[in-house]
């Protein structure tokens, strides 16, 4: 399938107006990046669709439409989420993350965060305080990847058996993401047509717009980011009791950002008003995290009538897996890519994907799916709920084919594609954004700034 093959179906389930489809100039083919799996197709086609619907919405706000010209080659390397700060590329892998091989088979462990690596230690019969990776990797082989994976999720650990796509067809999980769309669209309560900012031909599509973005891990702040650069006042929201990950300073170009804790009365009433004035909610808490608090779909529909609520999810919202926490690697992993691409490479050996691509795809999914609602509710009223999950995004890829002899493509040079700038975390250098706007090119003009560098509102007209 073609990036613009997947462009158009993107554009046909979202409901928008086929004459914009034109204005897209995709450029490339695959292979781009060492894969067997169309990621450069993946990458451009949602990049693409995401800029071309914020041009479109701009287009509903009174401006002419422009085109929206996307390299695969650029589409792809940006979703690597290479980035470097004062010179140093970041390590983005704890020495505990990755695979293990089991009594029979192979379990993969995210443990980036400190509370999953000690829980997933202890879990091995281990001391977090003491423990090597050649340890874990012992008491790992003792275990049934299945009977891992369970324990693992029954104590909120996150942690995966590898499957091949055969044996996750069978899954009850599996079955659940095959019979659901890539992503949903659906009107959750009545409102009129929210007055929009003026828009004059030379500001960016989004500009004016409000954003929250109360996501943490890639897929979320990806599509936050994306909606930076066509314009949008994106504010980050992070809870000051919760660990980020360094990724966060690539993720924030263009951002504000926050911290409300939400565990205080003080905190949920800042998150309030915020929200009553914002046009975008986008939240990535496990199911039900939210409503908890107040914050759930229907009720911030009451709190503000027109808004558009974003959920990201890992295993999507159906299925004995909705509940599960997950990050990319492991999805991969649990859905059969890293069995697949391993034997594409005929090593024997499982072998991850050549990005978060599950991450990078529904980030900017987020930023389509947010400006095919706010498109629909200019037309039609409403507030709207946009799901989706890295599951879904998964069965999708899957769908897009596979690209023979794709493993034997060699990495390309980056550096055509670097930005560099000052951030609140040190000279940041990262991608430039693949998605060019011909008459009001994308950018991020508000640097990169730390957690809660920002009071928790939104910044004047």
């Amino acid at each position: 399938m073609s990036a613009s093959d997947i462009l158009h179906g993107l554009w046909r389930q979202a409901g928008l107006p086929a004459d914009a489809l034109p204005l897209a100039r995709l450029t490339g083919a695959d292979p781009v990046l060492p894969s067997s799996f169309a990621v450069g197709a993946a990458a451009q086609g949602s990049i693409a669709a995401a800029a071309l619907a914020a041009c479109e919405l701009g287009h509903a706000r009174g401006v002419p439409r422009q085109a929206v010209a996307v390299d695969m080659r650029h589409a792809a390397l940006e979703c690597t989420g290479w980035f470097s700060l004062d010179g140093r590329v970041p390590e983005l892998w704890d020495a505990f993350s990755g695979l293990y091989r089991t009594a029979d088979g192979w379990v993969r462990i995210h443990a980036n965060f400190a509370h999953h690596r000690e829980g997933a230690l202890r879990l091995l019969g281990l001391d977090p305080a003491t423990a090597v990776r050649a340890d874990a990797e012992a008491a790992m082989a003792g275990w049934r990847a299945l009977d891992f994976e369970d324990a693992a999720a029954a104590r909120g650990l996150v942690a995966t058996a590898l499957r091949r796509f055969d044996e996750w067809d069978a899954t009850p999980q599996g079955q659940a993401i095959a019979a659901q769309p890539l992503f949903t669209i659906e009107r959750i309560g009545d409102a009129a047509p929210l007055a929009l900012p003026p828009l004059r031909e030379d500001q960016r599509p989004l500009a004016g717009l409000r954003v929250l973005d109360l996501t943490r891990i890639l897929a979320g702040p990806v599509g936050g980011r994306a909606l930076a650069a066509y314009g949008a006042d994106v504010l980050l929201v992070n809870s000051p009791r919760l660990p980020n990950i360094e990724a966060i300073a690539d993720t924030s170009r263009g951002k504000l950002s926050t911290h409300v804790d939400l565990r205080t009365d003080e905190g949920q009433a800042a998150l309030r008003r915020l929200a009553g004035d914002a046009h975008v909610f986008v939240q990535g808490y496990r199911p039900g995290g939210l409503e908890a608090l107040g914050f759930g779909p229907a009720q911030l529909a009451a709190l503000r009538p027109g808004i558009v609520c974003v959920s990201l999810t890992a295993y999507g919202t159906q299925g004995p897996w909705a509940g599960r926490r997950g990050f990319d690697s492991l999805v991969q992993t649990a859905m059969g890519f890293n069995q697949a691409e391993g034997e594409a490479a005929g090593d024997g050996k499982p072998k991850p994907l050549p990005m978060q691509i599950l991450d990078e795809a529904t980030g900017y999914l987020i930023a389509f799916g947010a400006a095919a609602a706010l498109h629909r509710q200019q037309r039609e009223g409403g507030s709207w709920l946009v799901r989706v999950s890295l599951a879904q995004t998964g069965h999708w890829l899957r769908g897009l084919g596979r690209v023979p002899g794709g493993l034997a493509t060699a990495r390309p040079d980056i550096a055509p594609y670097v930005e560099t700038e000052p951030s609140g975390f040190g000279e940041l250098a990262g991608l430039r954004h693949s998605a060019l706007l011909a008459r009001t090119p994308a950018a991020w003009p508000r640097p990169s700034m730390p957690p809660g560098s920002h009071p928790a509102e939104w910044p004047s007209a």
